[in-house]
């Protein structure tokens, strides 16, 4: 058994100072984290803020409907195409949710909107990359991710309502 132990030690210690290596280069493990090709923002549908019974603000939509497109949300993309552009998440049932920014390099907003489609909380200003789980605090169907500021630049509140729909079919 010692004979066995002894290789694997050495060729251990032989690939871990390859793997630890640095270069003078500008490149860095975070830097590359984004590269590679952009993921196009897919208009999917609009998705508009009520408040007091009128129309607030409207927004294009991409729609993460499936577990990846779920799992994989604004991570490593660059931000939306414009302030009025947002990802939509909806789910089956209304239960409390939990999103987190992991490998998402830019600050979002989160809306959690119960099965009524009335906003029960807002997170604002979700910290790029951070990996501390944002709670939805109440039971929520829906989440909509928008750019940093938006609740505050348009107003948005808790108790607000929104509707959405799918304009792709």
């Amino acid at each position: 058994m010692r004979l066995l132990v002894f290789p694997l030690l050495a060729a251990t210690l032989l690939v871990v100072p390859l793997g630890c290596q640095t270069d003078d280069s500008t490149s860095s493990p975070a830097s590359d984290a984004g590269a590679g090709p952009t993921i196009p923002f897919d208009n999917e549908g609009q998705f508009v803020f009520i408040q007091d019974g009128d129309s607030l603000v409207t927004l294009d939509l991409e729609i993460a409907e499936t577990d990846s497109a779920r799992e994989r949300g604004m991570m490593q993309r660059e931000g939306f195409p414009n302030e009025t552009s947002g990802m939509l998440f909806p789910f089956d049932a209304e239960e409390e949710r939990s999103f987190w920014m992991a490998n998402t390099p830019v600050a979002l907003d989160l809306f959690f909107l119960d099965a009524d489609s009335q906003i029960v909380h807002i997170a604002r200003y979700a910290r790029p990359n951070s990996p501390d789980p944002i709670p939805s605090q109440e039971p929520a169907q829906y989440v909509l991710e928008t750019p940093a500021g938006f609740a505050d630049r348009y107003g948005v509140l808790e108790s607000d309502r929104a509707r959405w729909r799918r304009t792709d079919s």
